[in-house]
C-alpha cells in the first residue's frame, strides 16, 4: 500500500508558482522580475492562453509590467493604454466579470471586441491588491479563440497567484517600518 507523502501535487501549478515567490522574497529585482516571468509561462501553459500579462495602473494608463506571450504578440511589453478603456478597469470597478468563457457569446463584450485590435476568445482577469487596500493593477489572461473546455478553477489559481504577486509587490516597494505593512 503505497502512502501519499504530500496533501497536494508537487508538480501542481500552484505549487510551483508559491515556490518560485518564495523563492525570491529576499533577492534583488533581477529575480523578483524571473521568478514573475517564469510564473506567467506556468500559467500560460497550464491555462492554454495566448497571453498572459502582470498590469500597473499608474497615472490612468494601464502599462503591461510582466507579459508572456507569442513573439508575434500584438502586445509587448512596457506599453501602455488607457485605463479606463481596458477590459481590466472594467473587471475592477465590477462593469465586467473576472471570467468570461466566450467572449463573442458575452452581451457586455460585443461592443468592446471592435474596438481591440486581435480577437479575444476567453478571457480571466483579477486584481492585484496591496497590504494598503490599493489596487496595483491586475493579472489577465487571454485567448485568441474561445477555450473548448475553460475551466473555472484556474480562476482561483489566478487569485492566488494574484494574491501572491501582491505579497512581492508589497515587499518590494514598502519598508519594514511602513504602517501600510500587514504580516500574516
Amino acid at each position: 500500500m503505497q502512502t501519499e507523502f504530500f496533501d497536494y501535487e508537487p508538480n501542481d501549478m500552484t505549487v510551483r508558482v508559491s515556490e518560485l515567490l518564495i523563492a525570491t522574497s529576499d533577492d534583488s529585482d533581477q529575480f523578483i522580475d524571473a521568478a514573475v516571468q517564469e510564473m506567467l509561462s506556468l500559467l500560460r501553459a497550464k491555462m492554454q492562453m495566448d497571453i498572459v500579462f502582470v498590469s500597473e495602473f499608474s497615472e490612468g494608463e494601464l502599462v503591461l509590467k510582466y507579459l508572456d506571450s507569442p513573439v508575434d504578440a500584438p502586445v509587448q511589453r512596457g506599453q501602455k493604454f488607457p485605463l479606463e478603456e481596458t477590459w481590466c478597469q472594467r473587471v475592477v470597478k465590477g462593469r465586467l466579470p473576472p471570467f468570461i468563457a466566450n467572449c463573442n457569446e458575452y452581451f457586455a463584450t460585443a461592443e468592446l471586441l471592435k474596438k481591440v485590435p486581435f480577437p479575444i476568445g476567453t478571457f480571466y482577469s483579477v486584481p492585484i491588491v496591496l497590504a494598503n487596500g490599493s489596487v496595483y493593477g491586475t493579472l489577465c489572461c487571454l485567448s485568441y479563440e474561445p477555450l473548448d473546455t475553460p475551466d473555472a478553477k484556474d480562476l482561483n489559481r489566478l487569485k492566488y497567484t494574484a494574491q501572491m504577486t501582491a505579497n512581492r509587490i508589497d515587499k518590494k516597494t514598502l519598508s519594514p517600518g511602513d504602517p501600510n505593512l500587514t504580516r500574516h
